[in-house]
């Protein structure tokens, strides 16, 4: 469908698309302490998914996503959900975080946080979405598919009830053809 690709599109994607991915995860982990979060890290990484999209179209991001997008979806879905009920299951409300602190050799206390499974939810729902709503933009129509209901068989100007040619004529009438 495409016949030219744009070479310094491609290279400037490529240069910054696995930055961007990086700096989504960045905001993904972060988030809870500082703005960012799943959301905003899900919007990021989305964003590097279009401009893959807009380089090299549908194939391009499928190589460098293997998955289907309603299976991120739903993984996500699930994540977010379990992470809300646990808590709810254990006794304490619906949603309620926990912190987690451990001391690393190297990093030192490094502190986890439920509300990370949360974000990671999010993460993967909004990339999902991006992923899906690409999928829609890059679909073709296959040769002999029937026409959805509501659209027109044929294309070229109105006809009317009567079978006559509608488009040539004006409010008077008048047929201008």
């Amino acid at each position: 469908m495409r016949s030219e690709r744009s070479t310094i599109l491609e290279v400037g994607v490529d240069s910054v698309f696995h930055t961007i991915l990086i700096f989504s995860i960045f905001l993904l982990i972060v988030g809870h302490n500082s703005p960012g979060g799943g959301f905003v890290g899900g919007l990021v990484a989305g964003a590097a998914l279009v401009l893959r999209y807009v380089s090299g179209g549908q194939e391009e991001v499928r190589r460098f996503v293997p998955f289907e997008p309603e299976t991120l979806f739903a993984v996500g879905i699930l994540a977010a959900t379990i992470t809300g009920i646990v808590p709810a299951i254990a006794g304490a409300t619906f949603l309620e975080s926990e912190i987690w602190e451990t001391d690393v050799p190297v990093l030192g206390t490094v502190k986890l946080s439920s509300t990370l499974f949360f974000d990671c939810g999010v993460y993967l729902v909004v990339v999902g979405l991006v992923l899906m709503i690409l999928g829609v933009l890059g679909a073709t129509e296959e040769e002999g598919d029937e026409p959805d209901e509501g659209e027109a068989l044929v294309d070229g100007p109105a006809v009317d009830g009567a079978g006559s040619d509608t488009a040539g004529a004006d409010a008077g009438g008048e047929d201008r053809s």
